[in-house]
């Protein structure tokens, strides 16, 4: 976390937006708790920031009368940018030099030690996360450039080491001649940029459009499926199943006390089902190292869940999911959908995932092909289930049928090895009572 900085009286202390994790480079202020003339305890929490991770609550790292606010809800603001001013009237010690500092996600303390069976990532196992660089520019040059949909890579900087003023973002706003009234009859093209331009030269929406910012978890979202779709080589292959016995199986399950209470779903089989084809072939739970050139194996399955929030996209998962009964996948699955969706999870529930479960079914899909998360091999989507004609034992009956897609880094993954995956997975289904010894 960066230190706080003392203005030449050693009085006024100014926090600045910590580091926070997974290689962020900057937040979005949510709100503030606190106001100008309020008084603020040591750890008291001050702003919500959220990231692509979580909403995080930033504690104050000192105690004092709040003196001014540096950036507005929001707002994007950079790693180490200034965010609130504090008068204290105790003396600044200096940091601590001789001891070696460990990056704290704030909101969350220290990082507990990881329960997991693998040891600490070395270098060749670290995910190959891509960066994205940012036009520097202050945070009111940023809520105009919002306001006035200006992209600030477009805008020359005029302030210290070249970052974007108001001023700049003012010079920017294109200059038009006086409107004049246009005649009935008279077809006036809309602008393509969606905006219109009054006589003094502001921009405002047109009122046949809505805007909506994208920030936060949507942002960054955007920016990992556009890296997947850019930087990884991908596939897909399908399989239709007739997952009648499966159905039956669920239905008797959910009448038994082992079950009593858990909200059973079709879902919590496909997961083990594909946690068991996992186990198979294991070639499917990888990672790409870039740097090394290396394709890393993992003995272990965070398994994501994607859930569709309010905030967006989001993929809490389950740790060391290999080890978990078909009775702790209902409760961790509906446990995470929950968070997600609440708004609740933390950075550690949404990182580190090695594998990941979709479920486009609820939504009336029959079949869909995700991208692939940056940093996994493959993601695994269930589709609807639906009775339907099938042909069963040689007649026409009607059965339970749902599609599973699956798409995958081709760089890890061959056709081979993803088609025998997904008929494992799709093989598990259509006979679960091969199941009964992992469930």
């Amino acid at each position: 976390m960066p230190e706080p900085a003392a203005d030449d009286d050693g009085h006024v202390l100014e926090f600045r937006l910590p580091d926070l994790g997974e290689g962020l480079a900057d937040g979005d202020l949510v709100s503030w708790a606190v106001a100008v003339g309020d008084t603020v305890e040591l750890n008291q929490t001050i702003a919500e920031v959220e990231t692509a991770k979580a909403v995080v609550a930033l504690p104050s790292p000192f105690s004092g009368v709040v003196v001014e606010l540096l950036a507005q809800p929001g707002d994007t603001v950079p790693v180490g940018a200034p965010l609130i001013r504090v008068r204290n009237d105790l003396e600044v010690s200096a940091p601590p030099t001789a001891e070696p500092r460990t990056n704290v996600l704030v909101g969350y303390g220290p990082e507990a030690e990881s329960t997991s069976r693998r040891g600490k990532p070395t270098p060749s196992m670290a995910a190959n996360t891509p960066s994205t660089h940012r036009a520097a520019a202050t945070p009111a040059a940023r809520k105009l450039a919002k306001e006035l949909g200006i992209d600030l890579w477009f805008v020359a900087g005029s302030g210290p080491e070249g970052a974007v003023t108001v001023d700049d973002v003012r010079s920017a706003v294109p200059v038009t001649q006086p409107r004049t009234p246009a005649r009935l009859g008279d077809v006036v093209p809309a602008p393509s940029n969606g905006h219109v331009t009054d006589g003094d030269g502001l921009i405002e929406p047109t009122a046949r459009e809505e805007r909506t910012p994208v920030a936060g978890i949507r942002k960054r979202t955007a920016a990992a499926m556009q890296a997947s779709s850019r930087t990884i080589p991908q596939a897909s292959t399908f399989v239709t199943v007739d997952c009648t016995a499966s159905m039956e199986l669920l239905d008797h399950l959910r009448t038994t006390k082992s079950f009593e209470g858990l909200t059973l779903t079709p879902l919590a089989l496909v997961a083990k089902a594909t946690l068991a084809a996992i186990a198979e072939y294991p070639g499917i739970n990888t990672a790409w190292d870039e740097q090394n050139q290396e394709i890393v194996t993992k003995h272990y399955v965070n398994l994501g869940i994607a859930v569709a929030s309010e905030r967006g996209l989001m993929v809490p998962n389950l740790k060391e999911a290999q080890t978990l009964s078909l009775r702790e996948l209902c409760r961790e699955i509906s446990w995470a959908a929950d968070t997600a969706r609440s708004g609740n999870a933390t950075p550690n529930d949404l990182r580190g995932g090695t594998f990941t479960l979709t479920n486009v079914g609820v939504f009336g899909v029959d079949a869909g092909v995700p991208l692939v998360n940056p940093g996994e091999a493959a993601i695994l989507c269930l589709g609807s289930i639906r009775k339907r004609p099938w042909v069963f034992r040689d007649e026409l009956a009607v059965r339970w049928v749902t599609t599973l897609g699956l798409s995958f880094d081709h760089r890890m993954v061959d056709g081979e090895l993803g088609a025998r995956f997904l008929a494992t997975t799709a093989g598990f289904l259509e006979d679960p009572l091969t199941l009964l010894s992992r469930i």
